[in-house]
């Protein structure tokens, strides 16, 4: 079976093709696009790379397409993109504006591009679905409740692979099988005591942290949408709902005004006045500018309030896991996290940690009571996996 795992930006594609024989998973090609302006075009320059590989000869020898989609009205989990899908997906542009609009127009493109090709999405919202009912609500009046404000939680393709893949690495295969077979059966993969308690940073342009027990999640610092929890590459995070309403009175602002500067302004961006890449603020922060200093200062901060905060729910930590483009590429900041948390059992080597640039790797000592990693994420391997699953149950 080969599964298309389709990435898609506001104006990127990115891709990646999985070939599945029997136990055997296997990465047949990757590519992509920057600046695309008509993915009709894109796709096709996809599927002619792929052909030009040797890896698939066109839509027919393409099982399926799979997509890491975002956020749907009333839709989570591992589901076939249908139109009825696609209108719930619509449903929630306006909290996802980033992610969603681009993710439907690819959606739609593949349809017309590869007809007869099941379109597959695994919602970021899915691996949530299990963390406890108190970790996902908010103390809004009822008639909001019932018309869907909680906290969904974002990036769950990335922490379910950090919750796999860590689980393998601190030796407990049978955490690894749970988080493995969790949207199969729900959790019910008994695994052994003592619990593995993993903390996951995802940190690149959109950053979360996710608190995981034996391979599920406890819940995940974005909350209603994904512009919350951290501050992102130029978007807000956490913010009070009335400085919102405040700015709008203060300054003005129309809704949609108010949204763009929150969702194109904010961030990194808008805390360090220098650039929404960490990697540019962090030159300027080393010359001596104040205001991206501050920027980091205030990224590392947030951090280490959520690593606090799952460190209470989970009643300690086996391991900390640093992944995506900065927790994979940024040694300084990793430094910066854990720095004089050794009372709590979190220990950097400088050495082991320098030298930790996206491979797998322990960057603490061999001593650390809690082990802290660094591991590569895989978005595209889960898409793959969880499509495959569906094909077969469907079949």
């Amino acid at each position: 079976m080969k599964i298309l795992v389709a990435n898609i930006g506001s104006t990127s594609l990115k891709w990646r093709l999985y070939r599945f024989e029997g136990e055997e998973e296997r990465l047949l090609h990757k590519g992509g696009f920057e600046r695309v302006e008509d993915y009709s075009q894109a796709i096709e320059g996809c599927l002619r790379a792929l052909a030009e590989a040797g890896a698939a000869q066109g839509p027919k020898d393409i099982d399926a397409v799979g997509f890491k989609t975002v956020l749907a009205e009333g839709v989570s989990g591992c589901v076939r993109l249908d139109e009825g899908v696609l209108r719930a997906m619509e449903a929630m542009n306006s909290a996802a504006p980033a992610h969603n609009p681009p993710y439907i127009a690819g959606i739609r493109r593949f349809a017309e591009r590869m007809p007869g090709v099941p379109l597959i999405g695994l919602f970021e919202t899915a691996f949530y679905r299990w963390a406890p009912q108190a970790a996902m609500e908010y103390g809004v009046p009822p008639s909001w409740r019932e018309a869907g404000v909680r906290r969904h939680g974002f990036h769950g393709a990335s922490h379910k692979y950090i919750a796999e893949r860590s689980a393998e690495l601190l030796g407990r295969p049978d955490v690894a099988e749970r988080a493995k077979r969790l949207y199969a059966d729900g959790g019910r993969t008994p695994v052994n005591d003592p619990p593995l308690r993993v903390i996951s940073c995802h940190l690149g342009g959109s950053s979360s942290i996710t608190g995981i027990r034996n391979g599920a999640a406890v819940g995940n610092s974005m909350g209603f949408s994904p512009q919350s929890g951290l501050p992102h590459n130029n978007r807000v995070g956490d913010l009070d709902v009335f400085a919102f309403t405040f700015m709008m009175r203060r300054a003005g602002l129309s809704l949609e005004e108010a949204e763009r500067q929150l969702c194109r302004e904010a961030g990194l961006k808008g805390l360090s006045g220098v650039s929404n890449d960490l990697r540019e603020t962090l030159a300027a922060a080393s010359k001596g500018d104040s205001q991206a200093k501050l920027a980091i200062e205030v990224f590392v901060h947030e951090i280490r309030r959520w690593i606090g905060a799952y460190l209470v729910m989970l009643n300690g930590a086996d391991a900390l896991v640093f992944t995506a483009g900065i927790g994979e590429n940024q040694p300084l900041i990793r430094e910066a996290v854990c720095r004089d948390l050794d009372g709590l059992g979190i220990r950097v080597d400088p050495d082991r940690n320098a030298a930790a640039r996206a491979v797998e790797a322990v960057i603490s000592p061999d001593d650390s009571p809690v082990k802290v990693l660094v591991v590569p994420t895989n978005e595209e391997l889960v898409v793959a996996r969880e499509a495959k699953r569906l094909l077969e149950t469907e079949r």
